[in-house]
């Protein structure tokens, strides 16, 4: 019995059904509303105090960007899952993917056995992998399940035992990825010792770019004082730090980094696990419209990929994942229901979600940048496509705008120290950004 069959929803009048664009935000309740309020104490008794629960909103249901919760309250939705849902809640051509595959079948083991999506999605994989000569795909269920995957290849492939990450970073929470993670201490706290062999070095810093970071501290420090690069089998970096505050380095950081790993054997894992699939305006946010970017040995994908469905991989080059049968699987990875969301996503980016996050990410950005310069508590914007960052002067004042923003109907997240982020389905229009920017406006102003 789910929680809405033992809890009736309000009536809502058919002439205000759901649909991508039905007006929001629309509030009909103070939040949490009665519904929302009795299903959180019900939640609260008996689920997992490590779920952060930022807001006290209860779904059930969405289109576009528009999310409506059980009390019928709609709401613009500008983290998009934390930008998960890529082709926007219930975009019919992803929903059609689905319901087609789930006719046919729902599940069959993909370590052991052939399914025609998993091999459709991997052939479109290859088709748009950032990497010149032939790839293969190993999928998964998640980011974190990614980012062990490319870290077992790595160190298969090498025979080296250490690896390199960035402050700032985050891998996910599982003990191999968090012993790359470096994001938040509490993520880290009470867990014991992480994987051995695991450095980090300083991420680019937009308040200080000349500081010593990236390939020049890792050549300068950790390979003179710490570990010897050729025991290093990878270096992972995000190519947008999304956790870390949405920052975005300029080219010839990663570049750096690129030409430091070709020197000294080391694979280069990528994670765009929340960059890529379109998200900053192109499918990979290694591979920017205005520059060659750089060429990844591992790629870490999940998120947006199925638009929602529990869906990540690796891409790697061919001559890498060198692995034998039985090196690494998973039993549930490459779901079938999930491919086919994800082919139906690919597609919808390469026709015109990602022109769509360039253009109207473009226009958001230019918005906050004016904002930013009437409103003093705002002390930096940066971003690429829709994976845009509002720097406050604070964390405390970073939560209290994403509170702030929730009572006005606007879902946003925050990352990093003090940084409100935007990263709304890739589906927005230039009117939702606006309404977006004048909500910030009104809660910095209150």
């Amino acid at each position: 019995m789910t929680i809405t069959d033992r809890v009736p929803t309000p009536a809502i009048d058919p002439a205000a059904e759901l649909t991508a664009d039905s007006p929001a935000p629309a509030l009909r309740t103070e939040l949490p509303g009665p519904i929302a309020a009795e299903i959180i104490a019900r939640d609260d008794a008996v689920t997992s105090p490590s779920l952060t629960r930022l807001y006290p909103l209860v779904a059930k249901r969405g289109r576009g960007l528009v999310i409506e919760d059980v009390d019928g309250n709609r709401f613009l939705d500008f983290n998009a899952g934390i930008a998960v849902v890529a082709a926007g809640h219930g975009h019919p051509e992803v929903n059609a993917a689905i319901h087609a595959q789930v006719d046919d079948i729902l599940h069959y083991c993909s370590s052991d056995f052939y399914l025609p999506s998993y091999a459709d999605l991997s052939v479109k994989l290859a088709e748009i992998a950032p990497m010149s000569g032939p790839t293969k795909s190993f999928l998964c269920n998640s980011g974190t399940e990614a980012v062990e995957a490319a870290l077992k290849l790595a160190r298969h492939r090498t025979g080296r035992p250490n690896v390199i990450a960035f402050l700032g970073g985050f891998h996910g929470r599982s003990l191999g990825s968090l012993s790359l993670t470096a994001s938040k201490v509490r993520q880290r706290a009470g867990f014991g010792i992480t994987v051995p062999g695991s450095f980090h070095a300083p991420y680019w810093d937009p308040y200080n770019p000349d500081a010593l970071t990236g390939a020049d501290y890792i050549e300068q420090v950790l390979f003179t004082k710490l570990t010897d690069a050729s025991d290093v089998a990878a270096i992972f970096v995000e190519a947008v730090q999304g956790e870390g505050g949405y920052i975005v380095p300029p080219a010839e950081w990663l570049t750096e980094l690129r030409e430091l790993c070709d020197r000294h054997g080391i694979v280069l894992v990528v994670d765009e696990v929340q960059s890529g699939i379109g998200r900053t305006g192109t499918m990979w946010a290694c591979r920017p419209a205005d520059g060659p970017g750089i060429e990844p040995d591992i790629m870490c994908i999940g998120k947006g990929l199925a638009s929602g469905l529990p869906l990540a991989g690796i891409i790697a080059k061919a001559e890498l994942m060198d692995w034998e049968p039985g090196g690494h699987g998973s039993t549930f990875g490459g779901n079938p229901v999930a491919c086919a969301a994800a082919v139906a996503t690919i597609d919808l980016v390469e026709r015109e979600l990602a022109d769509n996050a360039r253009t109207v990410g473009a226009h958001l950005l230019a918005a906050l940048e004016s904002l930013a310069a009437e409103q003093p508590k705002i002390t930096q914007v940066r971003g690429r496509g829709l994976m845009i960052g509002i720097d406050l002067p604070d964390h405390d004042a970073a939560e209290a705008l994403q509170e702030a923003a929730f009572r006005r109907g606007l879902l946003t997240l925050t990352c990093g120290e003090r940084t409100l982020r935007l990263a709304p389905p890739l589906v927005v229009t230039i009117d939702q950004a606006d309404t977006a920017v004048a909500i910030i406006r009104d809660a910095l102003n209150d």
